[in-house]
């Protein structure tokens, strides 16, 4: 398998002064009425066809006859043979901001996915000729990657959110993963993966709503659990402050008329009402 090579062409300069001066040939020699400017004519617009520029960031790959023949990556004015084939391919970093598309996360769920991948080309060999269309097979390879990330992950957990990476909170490492899985699609095209990144990530709209509502529930039970736990923790403070500076002696019925009263009031979404009771505890 060939590998990428330079190319280091003839100046520009020198092709096009040899041009100019081909050119004032035949204008001489059809003043002479030589056959001979005919052939010179042909021969100047020979050497002008062998005129190239390479702007910066840019590449021309030459081909002579089906052989590959070398890359020109230096920006600058040249001349080439003109019977190489020239295919220009750009070395800037470019940015693929996919539409989102569905797939199925590792529990099954339909969700819909986008990225944006920033890539450029690194071998241009293998981006003119390993590849029927480098840019196309960017954006297949895209989507293939997607599709095999969501597989790996769920889309959310609700059951313990620290046990398992999901696409949600995987964050960082849900990014490295794409990378590395990008990097391996697309290194048989000569491209370099810079960045690549989950842009867009939300259920599908047919699951969307029960999702939400699922997401609510869960939301609730563990803020109540976290007001359960506080309202326990200020009971029991609350009975060994008594109990430990003797500032009234409770029985159990009380203690537990006292803990029914309190966590009543501490677990309750919505303001109490004080009610004053003018007789006994037990009343």
């Amino acid at each position: 398998m060939e590998k990428e090579k330079s190319l280091s062409p003839y100046l520009g300069y020198l092709g096009s002064f040899f041009s100019l001066a081909l050119f004032f040939g035949p204008i001489l020699l059809a003043i002479y009425v030589s056959p001979w400017w005919l052939f010179l004519l042909i021969a100047d617009l020979f050497c002008w066809a062998g005129l190239l520029v390479v702007n910066p960031n840019e590449s021309v790959v030459l081909i002579l006859f089906g052989n590959y023949s070398g890359t020109i990556k230096n920006n600058g004015f040249y001349w080439i043979n003109p019977f190489f084939i020239r295919k220009k391919i750009s070395l800037r970093a470019r940015n693929f901001n996919s539409e989102p598309i569905k797939v199925n996360d590792k529990l099954g769920n339909p969700v819909m996915i986008g990225i944006v991948l920033v890539w450029k080309v690194e071998n241009t060999f293998k981006a003119a000729f390993e590849v029927d269309d480098y840019i196309r097979f960017v954006d297949i390879q895209s989507e293939a990657a997607i599709r095999k990330l969501a597989g790996f992950y769920p889309y959310d957990n609700f059951d313990d959110a620290d046990a398992d990476i999901s696409l949600r909170s995987g964050g960082e490492e849900v990014n490295n993963e794409l990378e590395k899985e990008l990097r391996d699609r697309l290194k048989i095209a000569g491209i370099f993966v810079m960045e690549a990144r989950i842009a867009y990530l939300a259920y599908a709209s047919e699951i969307a709503g029960a999702m939400l509502r699922r997401q609510q529930a869960t939301a609730i039970v563990a803020a109540r659990q976290k007001i359960v736990e506080g309202a326990v923790s200020m009971v029991d403070l609350a009975l060994a402050q008594l109990s430990s500076k003797e500032i009234v002696d409770l029985d159990e019925e009380k203690k537990a008329t006292m803990v029914s009263n309190l966590m009543v009031v501490l677990c309750s979404d919505k303001d109490v009402s004080p009610v004053i009771n003018t007789g006994s505890l037990y009343q």
